[in-house]
């Protein structure tokens, strides 16, 4: 496999729970429609005694046997049994542990996820922004923390949410059972650009996911022609460095995304733009035009040197 070639090969999955791509997610969704069709029973069945209340042939009513008959013994056999089953069910769902073999470090920041991958050698961290990649058909434990306020993290097709709080690691399970795209969202109001802190799960074959793992372990490419080389010299000269690490340019982890293999991802800005060198140099030239709040200012440089920088971030995968 090279490059995104499951992400061109798959459509995204739809971000709803009722499009389960793993076993816990699947667990959940059967809770979905237990409760949809449970409501919907009941619901009729209320309908079905109110017409027969307004009917010329209603009769006489006794309201202490329908309040302890309808008001008490029905619902609490009912959510009883509801309450074993789901029990039960919830019984089997992946337990939230570290021992997993896949282990994956994830930050959320206002408004976009860090993700940390341990070294396939035992070196440093591999850090991305705003994908998480794991390898099908196996749990992948999600160690879950959070910069600065509350937020949660949500893939509706792979499994359940959990809280993202600051100052506390917490743990998610996923595990996808076939390879594809799967969108997530922060699921805990998190202020202005909330609706805009998007991810993507990206599931590979186990070993097309270590081939992708050792490609990211890598540097950036070196420029390859005299465009390029521009881009990276203007990665320098305009401080970008201030914000950003991109490996073998600038090292020191800093507040920004990591960039060194960013013209691999999906999108830029957690979700919001498609990655290719037009919405890359909009993005730069004023992030405030397409998600307001974000922590990145506007860059004040002219058109060619922009468009150098566009074009040597969006060839760094």
């Amino acid at each position: 496999m090279k490059g995104t070639s499951v992400q061109a090969a798959l459509p995204p999955v739809l971000q709803s729970v009722l499009h389960p791509a793993g076993p816990d997610a699947a667990i959940i969704s059967q809770f979905a429609w237990v409760l949809f069709g449970g409501g919907a029973l009941v619901f009729a069945l209320v309908m079905a005694l109110a017409a027969l209340g307004l009917g010329r042939r209603a009769r006489t009513v006794r309201p202490m046997a329908w309040i302890a008959g309808a008001g008490v013994a029905f619902p609490v056999a009912v959510l009883s049994v509801l309450l074993a089953w789901s029990t039960w069910r919830s019984g089997q769902m992946a337990a939230q542990s570290s021992q997993h073999a896949t282990r994956i470090a994830v930050g959320a920041n206002m408004w976009w996820w860090e993700v940390r991958y341990p070294h396939p050698d035992g070196g440093a961290d591999i850090v991305s922004a705003n994908e998480i990649h794991i390898p099908t058909g196996t749990p992948v434990y999600l160690g879950l923390s959070s910069g600065d306020v509350i937020h949660s993290l949500w893939v509706p097709a792979l499994g359940g949410k959990m809280d993202m709080v600051p100052g506390r690691v917490t743990g998610l399970t996923l595990q996808a059972d076939q390879a594809g795209v799967y969108r997530g969202q922060c699921a805990e109001y998190c202020g202005e650009q909330h609706a805009r802190m998007a991810l993507h799960v990206i599931a590979h074959a186990p070993a097309d996911y270590a081939a992708w793992l050792a490609r990211q372990a890598g540097p950036a490419a070196a420029p390859a022609n005299a465009l390029l080389a521009r881009g990276r010299q203007a990665f320098i000269d305009q401080r970008c460095v201030a914000c950003h690490t991109i490996r073998g340019v600038s090292e020191v982890t800093r507040l920004g995304p990591d960039l060194t293999h960013v013209g691999g991802r999906l999108h830029i800005a957690a979700g919001t733009l498609r990655t290719h060198r037009g919405t890359l140099a909009g993005w730069i030239a004023d992030p405030q035009s397409i998600k307001p709040g974000a922590r990145m200012p506007p860059a004040g440089m002219d058109g060619d040197t922009l468009n150098a920088l566009a074009a040597y971030l969006e060839q760094l995968k």
